[in-house]
């Protein structure tokens, strides 16, 4: 098994994408991590929450959604970013991927979305209901699932900031919509970053205590 992290190309329809792949000696699960608008698999905060997973003994995916070429292109015109069929397709494409590796083929996955990635994730889980174990949104726009929100029967976690007010207000209605089993978790006095002090720190232990409920329930 691996313990250190190592590159991988995740191929998808259209263009082969890279990810950074570290799984623990034995791993229980797989998080497969999806970055919001604007970022990338080096995303601090997601790479952050990773770490605290894998001391969960969960491996995890961060992987781009864009290729290099659509991140040029985006960083101009923005027309990637929001493209949230086009991010749902490619989160599925890397679940049918892991679905097929020897060190993952046997293990559940979870996503793990922060802004429009958690949207993405969304779409992803209505789209392989019976590959997805759970989907956790940080700071995340879940309204930008749309119609795919009455479609995901995975548990879904949603983690906002108190302070956050719109995106709480947004995550609230997104709530509504969804038909399986959800929650929605506030951390009090926290921005849409979560850059307060132990801030994250209580995202990334509310996400790992979250799929460890998911896994005892298997």
């Amino acid at each position: 098994m691996l313990s250190e992290m190592v590159r991988i190309p995740v191929p998808t329809d259209d263009v082969t994408l890279p990810g950074d792949l570290v799984l623990p000696d034995t791993p229980r699960a797989v998080v497969l991590f999806a970055h919001g608008s604007g970022s990338s698999r080096h995303s601090p905060r997601n790479r952050m929450v990773a770490a605290e997973l894998r001391s969960g003994g969960l491996g995890t995916l961060l992987m781009d959604l864009l290729s290099e070429q659509e991140e040029r292109q985006d960083m101009v015109t923005g027309q990637h970013r929001f493209d949230i069929p086009l991010l749902g397709r490619r989160l599925v494409a890397a679940v049918d991927w892991l679905g097929t590796q020897p060190e993952t083929r046997r293990l559940p996955v979870a996503l793990f979305g922060a802004s429009t990635g958690a949207a993405a994730a969304l779409v992803c889980a209505a789209g392989r209901p019976d590959a997805v174990l759970g989907v956790v949104s940080r700071g995340g726009r879940p309204d930008l699932a749309g119609d795919a929100l009455g479609a995901v029967r995975a548990p879904v976690l949603l983690i906002v900031g108190g302070h956050d007010r719109e995106v709480l207000r947004l995550n609230e209605e997104a709530a509504a919509r969804l038909s399986g089993p959800h929650t929605l978790s506030v951390v009090p006095g926290a921005t849409h970053l979560f850059e307060e002090p132990g801030a994250l720190e209580q995202v990334a232990d509310t996400a790992r205590h979250w799929c460890d409920e998911r896994l005892r329930a298997l």
